[in-house]
């Protein structure tokens, strides 16, 4: 513990991976090797910079003396150009040409979308590791009937497997999302205080071609393919908006999926992993809350509000820039991130452990079915010289009063009472014989595994990713 505030998606919930990639060390070192990649790419286009300044710069991207970087903020009440100082003391010979031609969002933004890069990659292998999780599950239960339910009433039957699958296709969205989101992060480059690039024009004496080749050898430094076409001081600020969204995308399949598994933990029909030694009440001792999906819930709240922070910075941007993105992004983007990471641990800790009651969910079938088999039991009496309306209407009756007598706490007894009414024609066993859940599914067993199959090329060489949660 420490005295002063720390997020609980530090200190609880996220990857050690997230933790560092946001990290103050990971993204000051990241724009010490933007300023590198700056300076070697003019050196090598003939500006008058030596391959030893440019190798001690190489040389001390690590060491950043942080004290000294917040005693000279304080002193200019500028983030980037303390970190020039900085860097400069590190690298005395070198201190004279770092940041050339620059302006501060030359590190600052390219530096993030590297980070938002590698941070989507990572929820990737996350969501796949979700999927592929479900994918056997809903596999193993194709085909074990449960009550299908529509407006949160009992419905037609589906199957355990077969609801996963709804699950996995929300999921197999967001894979699109992110894909698409990572498809269309370009790199800023270096185009100057309000994106003509003019400072490099005087420095390469007018050779355009000479800015074009630095910005391409910057680009592949850090693995991306091209630049914005055209930016202002800044990236294009509904890049963080379609990212966000991204995650907010991923934040509603969660909530989705951990919302269906507490009302089926309430009826114990399936329930979320519960360890030997957890407590699920302070107070009553006996209870399995499903505290992990509840926290999926709460997190996921978080993070679709959290979503709108970027929409709101993307309309507001003034001409070639303004500041009143900073404060704003600093917070939202690396906590969106944060809280996705956070969110898809708990996910996949669930769905490699969920557990289902077949005896519970057989006997909830095993209540329903006769309601549900109703038509088939009508088209039975009707082969048998039965007349259908007479017979649906037979049904209706019926079927209230077994309903009315099971909201006392009676046992249903919808099939005994047909069996007493001599124009339906049936014996309670005969139509015993057709309550065969199985007849009931449609097609669920096929629809589990064309959609499993069909999602498989998705999860090949899937990577393993830290799914331990930490409380």
């Amino acid at each position: 513990m420490t005295d002063k505030y720390e997020s609980p998606l530090s200190s609880r919930y996220a990857s050690k991976y997230m933790l560092h990639l946001f990290s103050a060390d990971t993204r000051y070192q990241t724009w010490r090797k933007l300023w590198v990649s700056l300076a070697d790419a003019e050196r090598k286009l003939g500006l008058p910079i030596t391959e030893e300044q440019v190798n001690e710069l190489k040389a001390h991207i690590e060491d950043i003396d942080y004290e000294c970087v917040s005693q000279r903020e304080k002193e200019v009440r500028h983030d980037v150009m303390a970190h020039v100082y900085a860097y400069g003391k590190a690298a005395p010979k070198a201190a004279g040409i770092i940041h050339l031609g620059a302006t501060s969002c030359y590190v600052t933004d390219n530096a993030d979308l590297i980070l938002y890069r590698d941070a989507l990659r990572y929820l990737r292998q996350e969501v796949c590791a979700v999927l592929a999780n479900l994918s056997a599950f809903a596999l193993q239960y194709k085909d074990l009937p449960t009550l299908g339910y529509t407006h949160y009433q009992p419905a037609q039957l589906v199957t355990v497997g077969k609801r996963a699958t709804l699950w996995m296709q929300d999921f197999v969205s967001d894979l699109k999302e992110i894909d698409f989101a990572i498809e269309n992060i370009k790199f800023l480059g270096c185009r100057g205080t309000t994106g003509t690039e003019a400072s490099f024009m005087d420095l390469f004496e007018g050779d355009e071609a000479k800015i074009d080749e630095m910005n391409r050898m910057i680009v592949q430094d850090f693995g991306f393919e091209e630049c914005f076409d055209v930016a202002g001081q800044t990236y294009p600020r509904k890049v963080d908006s379609r990212i966000l969204n991204a995650l907010s995308s991923i934040a509603q399949s969660c909530y989705r999926m951990a919302n269906d598994i507490r009302l089926l933990q309430h009826d114990r029909q399936i329930e979320e992993p519960f360890e030997k030694n957890q407590i699920g009440s302070s107070a009553m001792a006996y209870k399995r809350n499903p505290m992990r999906s509840e926290r999926i819930c709460s997190l996921a709240r978080y993070l679709m509000a959290d979503a709108m922070n970027a929409p709101m910075t993307a309309s507001v941007q003034w001409m070639e820039r303004t500041l009143d993105d900073s404060a704003n992004r600093r917070i939202s983007m690396p906590e969106g991130f944060l809280c996705a990471d956070a969110i898809l641990r708990l996910a996949q800790n669930i769905t490699d452990g969920l557990h289902v009651n077949e005896k519970i969910i057989e006997k909830a079938v095993k209540e329903y079915l006769p309601f549900i088999a109703t038509e088939n039991l009508m088209m039975e009496a009707v082969k048998k010289g039965g007349d259908r309306q007479q017979l649906h209407e037979i049904i209706r009756k019926c079927s209230m009063e077994a309903t009315a007598k099971m909201k006392n706490g009676e046992d249903c007894d919808l099939l005994k009472r047909l069996a007493a009414e001599k124009e339906f024609g049936l014996s309670e066993e005969e139509m015993e014989q057709l309550l065969d859940a199985s007849s009931y599914i449609g097609r669920c067993v096929h629809q589990v595994e064309a959609f499993v199959e069909k999602i498989a090329p998705l999860l090949e060489n899937v990577q393993a990713v830290d799914a331990e949660i930490n409380l």
